[in-house]
């Protein structure tokens, strides 16, 4: 494992890099995987071909954040912002409180709506909730 923001080689035990002092897993100069130096707007490292960036709360799957909203707005109990942003199993979710809860579906999407407007939404596949 390498330093992203120096190319530092770390152990897996630290928790900062020695050499710059930053949190390990924080920059985007060098590729964690393989410690050559990167794009910092790269999605994979041309040297290695690993994912350098994964998605990080305010990164809505590329996704323009004001139509996020009204998807999740108008359409949000029956998921479909979920669908969008590849959440499978959140929009299913939706689909099923929605229909058998009596309408619950749409305070998560409300919820959802709240945390895409503050920038705090994460996507994650795996999450049912």
């Amino acid at each position: 494992m390498f330093c992203k923001n120096c190319g530092e080689q770390l152990n897996d035990n630290q928790a900062i890099c020695v050499k710059c002092g930053v949190k390990v897993g924080d920059g985007n100069a060098f590729c964690a995987n393989c410690g050559k130096e990167i794009d910092p707007n790269a999605t994979v490292c041309m040297n290695c071909g690993v994912a350098v960036k994964k998605a990080g709360a305010g990164d809505l799957a590329g996704h323009d954040k004001i139509v996020m909203i009204l998807v999740a707005l108008f359409l949000g109990g029956w998921g479909v912002h979920n669908f969008m942003m590849g959440e499978t199993k959140k929009g299913i979710v939706k689909i099923l409180t929605t229909f058998l809860l009596c309408g619950i579906g749409w305070i998560l999407a409300l919820v959802d709506l709240i945390k895409i407007a503050m920038g705090k939404y994460v996507v994650d596949p795996e999450k049912y909730i």
